[in-house]
């Protein structure tokens, strides 16, 4: 999106006529920074994601905003290109006031701007994706992965591949293939889909796709060659909807390819020959065209020429990712007033300790109106993730139906990882963990 369209979005959101101007104190506003990415390959991931966040935004400015202050926010666009997400992040952190947090939408600019954040006391949020390792709250102070991680992505992809074959005892002798963007993002699965491989005795071949991820010839040689039991697609963008095809033209059953979560939305399977039977593990929200929250954004905004993007994408997997990549913002800073002041605008420290003391329950859910495709969130100082849930859909050839229960990722499984990786990472930058205190702060 350009500047001048983003600005304008914004300005729009905070005088539109049909917010309460006795309910949010124009006085107040509480700043949310949109690291978004409209252009360029990823575009077609980028744009529905980003959607779902500003409807987020404008929705609850309608109700009056957090306890009376108003939601603020400007998109800067980054291509998901690291070195512009940066930029972005340089340029609007002490923007209109300053932000509050700050969201990647990018595996590669979590990477880069950890260390930034740690250095300016600014909250990085990464529901579901990021550095994995940030789950450990004692190390990373102002890193927050809730609800997720691609760790957790990726146990819950092996059990439902386990699920399919009658357990997990079933995976031994099995050859799995993991097809990845060659990306941080993609080789985020490498850890844990490794550690599965030596605890249940199946064979791992890893394959690495670079980017975009138009160009799979040779991969999908390899993987005819290998002759795998299953593929575990990890792509972005375009590379989904090209691994399908080449699937296709290969001979590989698309039931066995299984997706993970930014695999799995309507921009990857619809129009592609043949993607019937493929299934996705999506991580928090999956689709949710009749939940009470699409329906409430097609009524208050679309129906009043105030949506954000086209009204037939309410629903789809990643707008439901954008509303709730809000959400999480937003019940943030309102967990953070129940301590520092109702009404009041929170600093980025203060929204901090929102983050890591959030509890998110099913009532809160159905009062959001998105309790149908998610389950509760909560976090703690040492725990900047929480619980962890998913769920696989299988595209039908028209739509996705949701073909397993929740599955939850394994403690026993992710928590030595966590703990090894964050070790290293506190040894590396010279940090000490943080006490009891500190948490209390």
């Amino acid at each position: 999106m350009k500047k001048a369209h983003a600005t304008l979005a914004t300005v729009l959101a905070l005088l539109a006529p049909s917010m309460s101007t006795n309910a949010i104190a124009q006085e107040k506003q509480q700043n949310f920074p949109l690291l978004t990415f409209r252009t360029g390959p990823y575009a077609p991931s980028g744009s529905p994601w980003a959607n779902g966040f500003v409807d987020y935004f404008k929705l609850a400015n309608i109700k009056g905003g957090i306890n009376g202050v108003r939601i603020a926010w400007e998109e800067c666009e980054t291509g998901y290109a690291t070195d512009r997400g940066v930029e972005c992040y340089e340029r609007l952190k002490g923007k209109n006031g300053g932000a509050t947090v700050f969201q990647t939408m990018s595996t590669g600019i979590t990477l880069a701007l950890t260390e930034r954040g740690i250095t300016d006391g600014m909250p990085i949020l990464t529901p579901a994706y990021g550095l994995s390792e940030s789950a450990d709250g004692e190390v990373f102070k102002w890193s927050f992965p809730i609800g997720g991680s691609h760790w957790t992505s990726a146990d819950t992809q092996v059990q439902y591949v386990a699920q399919k074959v009658g357990g997990l005892d079933k995976l031994k002798g099995k050859r799995i293939a993991l097809l990845y963007h060659d990306s941080p993002y993609g080789k985020e699965a490498i850890t844990v889909v490794t550690a599965r491989a030596k605890m249940h005795d199946f064979e791992l071949i890893a394959i690495p796709v670079s980017h975009p991820g138009v160009d799979q010839k040779a991969a999908w040689l390899q993987i005819r060659r290998a002759r795998p039991d299953f593929v575990l697609l990890w792509g972005w963008g375009v590379m989904n909807s090209t691994a399908l095809k080449e699937a296709q033209s290969t001979g590989f059953p698309r039931d066995h390819v299984i997706g993970v979560w930014p695999s799995g939305s309507d921009s990857d399977v619809k129009e592609v020959p043949g993607a019937a039977g493929y299934s996705a593990v999506l991580m928090l929200p999956g689709p949710g065209f009749d939940s009470a929250i699409a329906k409430e954004v097609r009524e208050r905004l679309h129906a009043k020429g105030q949506g954000s993007g086209p009204k037939e994408e309410v629903g789809e997997a990643l707008y439901m990712r954008g509303l709730m990549n809000a959400m999480v913002a937003v019940e943030g800073v309102r967990r953070a007033q129940e301590k520092f002041g109702k009404g009041q605008v929170m600093t980025p420290a203060q929204a901090r300790w929102g983050y890591e003391n959030l509890q998110i329950d099913d009532k809160r859910l159905a009062e959001l109106g998105i309790a149908d495709v998610m389950q509760p969130l909560a976090t703690t100082c040492k725990d900047h993730m929480g619980p962890s849930a998913a769920r696989a859909y299988t595209w039908n050839g028209s739509k996705w139906e949701v073909s397993s229960d929740w599955l939850h990722a394994d403690p026993a499984v992710l928590n030595p990882l966590i703990k090894a990786a964050a070790d290293k990472y506190a040894a590396e930058k010279k940090l000490t963990r943080r006490t009891g205190a500190d948490c209390q702060s």
